[in-house]
């Protein structure tokens, strides 16, 4: 099971009812994400409002094998049908934005959750059809093991929203690996989901997936409440029947949102495609939920949920990449990518060091592909140290349009110049140290007694009082540039 919790969640296929107090919040550790607050009046998403503008009927010719009408007749056959749908279709603007976020796993074994951030569009291959478009993938706090992944609280997830908001983009869904690998020489991954052996969803997966949808409801302004049901989706990056890595993409239904919502649905122990609805307490009523199926006999039967098959709360999608790329963020080949946020564990460190090294790959007029960069956006937005967040939303503008003028309007900011004339300052120096030639019979010289060697110095840029021997700020990550002592 690649999804473990902090709390013990209690066992129902060992024959013991789980505590409910132990599974009072199954999803730890998600922080409260929240995609449409109650309003007085709701404003849908745009491709809602798009699709709304049509008569919401899917259309069916005649069928000449069961139609017995004419031409201008309609029967059960070919009458328009009137289906809600949420998500039909998960698109990956590249395989950049995939590849990033596996490069975790590869290089380290763990497993690995993202939030994906892109935009809800139009699906015209299916009539009202509905797709998410994936343009980035931030990584949240979490700890992480070849089997579990525990989320942290994430103190910038405000920042990160409202940037991403301006860029255009909003949390679309959540994405998680669950990949163990068999041959490491040919690159093959193990396949133990979506067969008939296994299961496609776990119960604690389907629990965090309707948590999520419960955080992320659609606005709808037919609804009584403001909103009905959920776009946001759940990916899955696992093995599949030729041992490649591949993408699956789920939704969990209404119903479950409901059970998730009102603390009915937990997970059993031992059986990950089983869940189970929690008995009556003197706490909480729990009323009977049922489902049906069929017997040995292929009768239909109804059976109590206790346990309930997950299977009957998913509802799967198709999850792939464009025959021709997109590109929301930067296109240009060979320079390397701005280190992904949270993932000090693996050398990728996101200060003012990275961001030195990042921008010595640019000429002055790359600039706005510099800055092209999900992850440097996140990282400028929250970053206490440098003082840009009353200028940015010029920036992220510029991104967003690709518009050149704006970009070269922030560069000329005196923010960002303040910013640049840091990263001069701290640069190292490419000049080659003053040498003498030795022969082969000299000996090492004495140490210098006339310098002196750097003692507790104070930060140039925070004044925090740093320990001898340190090249950078203990605080700001900032290099040492000579302060006092």
């Amino acid at each position: 099971m690649v999804l473990e919790e902090r709390i013990n969640t209690g066992s129902a296929a060992d024959g013991n009812t789980p505590d409910a107090a132990a599974i009072s919040s199954v999803a730890v550790g998600v922080s409260n994400l929240s995609a449409a607050s109650s309003s007085d009046v709701c404003v849908e998403d745009e491709v809602d409002q798009i699709l709304g503008k049509q008569d919401g009927k899917i259309y069916r010719s005649r069928n000449d094998q069961f139609c017995r009408h004419g031409p201008q007749g309609k029967c059960l056959h070919c009458v328009p049908l009137e289906p809600y749908r949420h998500v039909d279709y998960i698109m990956f603007e590249n395989s950049t934005v995939a590849d990033r976020f596996l490069n975790y796993w590869r290089n380290t074994g763990n497993q690995r959750i993202g939030i994906m951030y892109g935009r809800y569009e139009p699906h015209k291959d299916v009539p009202l059809g509905i797709k998410a478009t994936v343009a980035a993938i931030y990584e949240p706090p979490q700890k992480n093991s070849p089997n579990k992944i525990e989320l942290l609280p994430d103190s910038k997830e405000v920042m990160i929203n409202d940037a991403a908001k301006q860029l255009g983009l909003i949390p679309v869904g959540w994405i998680f690996t669950d990949l163990v690998a068999e041959d490491l020489s040919k690159g093959t991954v193990r396949n133990f989901r979506g067969n008939i052996d296994s299961h496609f969803l776990s119960a604690e997966e389907c629990v965090m997936a309707a948590d999520f949808q419960n955080k992320f409801p659609n606005p709808c302004k037919l609804s009584p409440e403001g909103h009905f049901g959920s776009k946001f989706v759940t990916v899955i990056a696992t093995g599949d029947n030729n041992n490649q890595i591949h993408f699956e993409g789920y939704q969990v239904s209404n119903q479950c949102m409901a059970l998730v919502k009102d603390d009915c649905l937990i997970p059993t122990k031992d059986v990950p495609e089983l869940g189970y609805i929690k008995e009556s307490s003197n706490e909480q009523y729990v009323p009977d939920v049922f489902y049906k199926g069929k017997d040995s006999y292929g009768n239909e039967v109804t059976h109590l949920a206790r346990p309930l098959p997950v299977e009957y709360l998913l509802v799967d999608m198709p999850a792939a990449f464009p025959a021709d790329f997109q590109y929301t963020f930067r296109t240009l080949e060979g320079p390397r990518f701005f280190p992904v946020e949270n993932r000090a564990g693996m050398g990728e460190t996101q200060d003012f060091n990275a961001l030195m090294s990042y921008m010595e790959q640019f000429s002055p007029n790359q600039f706005l592909n510099a800055m092209s960069d999900f992850h440097l956006l996140m990282f400028l937005t929250t970053s206490e140290m440098l003082p840009l967040r009353e200028q940015l939303g010029l920036l992220l503008e510029a991104v967003k349009t690709q518009d050149e003028a704006k970009a070269l309007q922030f560069k000329k900011t005196e923010e960002w110049a303040t910013v640049e004339e840091m990263i001069s300052a701290h640069a190292p120096s490419h000049a080659p140290p003053p040498t003498s030639y030795a022969g082969p019979g000299a000996v090492p010289l004495p140490p210098s007694s006339g310098g002196r060697a750097m003692g507790m110095w104070t930060c140039a840029h925070c004044t925090f009082l740093n320990q001898p021997g340190l090249a950078v700020c203990e605080m700001c990550s900032l290099p040492y540039s000579g302060s006092s002592m």
